[in-house]
């Protein structure tokens, strides 16, 4: 199993790391070259909108299709959340008649609601539990 954690590299600045050798930076947004947080989670969410929708719309656009995921939502910073997330997949259908399409949809958006563990998340809640360790 991959560890996650983030350490402290200044003030309201972290790096994000896994035991993969990944990286992000992370910080608020007055630092320049940092992700914020919510905006971490909300490219999560896209990316895993795109990872799901992947499967069905490259067995039918070939691998080498084109997609855009953009995400957007304003945080509500009286009680600290975001109260709705909006996504838009911009794929290329042109080389498919109308019926083909709809049906295309119909299916990336059933693989999206099936297996996009971020977006079930989400939209079902999660509990979160925090351990404080002191030296």
């Amino acid at each position: 199993m991959t560890e996650l954690w983030v350490e402290r590299t200044g003030v309201r600045r972290y790096t994000g790391k896994s035991s993969r050798g990944a990286e992000v930076l992370v910080g608020s947004e007055d630092v320049d070259g940092v992700f914020t947080p919510g905006e971490l989670m909300k490219i999560a969410l896209a990316a895993c909108t795109g990872m799901s929708s992947d499967r069905p719309l490259s067995r039918r656009l070939g691998d080498d299709y084109d997609a855009t995921v953009r995400v957007s939502g304003d945080a509500d910073r009286e009680n600290e959340v975001y109260p709705k997330l909006s996504e838009v997949l911009e794929v290329d259908l042109s080389e498919l008649d109308a019926d083909a399409a709809e049906r295309l949809l119909v299916v990336v958006q059933r693989a999206i609601d099936k297996v996009c563990t971020v977006g079930r998340t989400l939209r079902a809640g999660t509990e979160v539990d925090l351990t404080v360790e002191t030296d």
